[in-house]
């Protein structure tokens, strides 16, 4: 129901026979058409793989760090693609608009979260501690935003709008020849997560528990970064920075099923931050109006109740 929700509402609302038609192959409104095919049900399709690919992402940092607030940005994989972006978009103005706005940031991205993420792998084999990992990666995630709060304060203007306007995040960036691209990088990253589902179990009893049944934490721990990081990565760079999704919906997935085991969380956290994903886009977009806000925004307003309530619950 919210993916057909989402093709239906925007600043247009179209008919569902309007929709059905241009599913089946019939004639109908050219003008439909084309929004519904080269933009409602992309962007649907984005807000459902970057939903589940963080809300896993979620998952396996919760489970790693035994921390109910941990997300996929802990490690600084989102702050590395945002200093990618903003090297391209605030130091390179002589460059063409057209490549700093479309494969330029995503290449940027891409970049700058691998970067950080050979520097966590780096750190995970030289550092044993679970939490200095943790506090590893937030230096990291500091260090990139100190630098590219620098350059914000240098750069010309128009650089800079455009900068701004991918941090707010966006869904509906992602055209068709880009989205076999993200949908095959998400892909491999949940073939991993769920590869690694039955050794997270286990590491929920404890780190001494898993390693006294053979598992090997240190490749485990090494594995579970690079699956965050390809998810987390991935969406970052095809949709900019989204907040919340992913530290809020491993709790609500957990609330409803009553329980941890991953095999059964996995599928439900990918239904729920879908779901959620798509419903922040539904009012990110205004419906009846000619307005949209920054998904970011809708996340985070979505987002923050979550978080103070995981809190006050945590603590009594």
């Amino acid at each position: 129901m919210a993916l057909l929700a989402d093709i239906i509402l925007g600043s247009v609302n179209i008919p569902l026979s309007e929709i059905w038609g241009t599913l089946t192959g019939h004639e109908g409104n050219e003008i439909y058409r084309e929004i519904i095919l080269n933009h409602r049900i992309p962007k649907a399709l984005t807000a459902i793989c970057t939903g589940a690919a963080l809300s896993v992402a979620g998952v396996m940092m919760q489970t790693l760090f035994h921390n109910p607030l941990a997300g996929p940005d802990v490690l600084g994989v989102t702050s590395g693609a945002s200093l990618g972006v903003a090297l391209l978009t605030l130091s390179t103005a002589a460059l063409p608009f057209a490549f700093v706005s479309g494969w330029g940031q995503v290449l940027a991205a891409v970049i700058g979260a691998t970067a950080v993420l050979l520097l966590i792998i780096v750190a995970s084999v030289k550092i044993p501690q679970t939490v200095s990992l943790l506090i590893i990666g937030m230096m990291f995630g500091n260090f990139a935003g100190a630098i590219v709060s620098i350059m914000q304060s240098i750069s010309n203007p128009d650089m800079l709008k455009l900068f701004i306007t991918w941090t707010f995040g966006s869904l509906s960036s992602v055209g068709w020849e880009q989205m076999w691209v993200m949908v095959f990088a998400i892909m491999g990253g949940l073939f991993m997560a769920f590869l690694l589902q039955k050794q997270l179990n286990i590491f929920l009893l404890g780190k001494n528990y898993a390693a006294g049944l053979g598992i090997s934490v240190m490749r485990l721990r090494f594995l579970v970064i690079l699956a965050t990081a390809l998810l987390a990565g991935t969406s970052t760079a095809f949709t900019g920075p989204i907040a919340f999704i992913g530290i809020t919906m491993p709790h609500i997935a957990r609330g409803l099923m009553e329980t941890s085991n991953h095999r059964i969380i996995f599928p439900a956290v990918i239904l729920c931050g879908a779901t959620v994903m798509l419903l922040c886009d539904i009012i990110s977009q205004l419906p009846g109006t000619q307005g949209t806000l920054p998904i970011n925004a809708v996340t985070a307003l979505f987002g923050a109740p979550v978080i103070v309530w995981i809190i006050i619950k945590n603590k009594g």
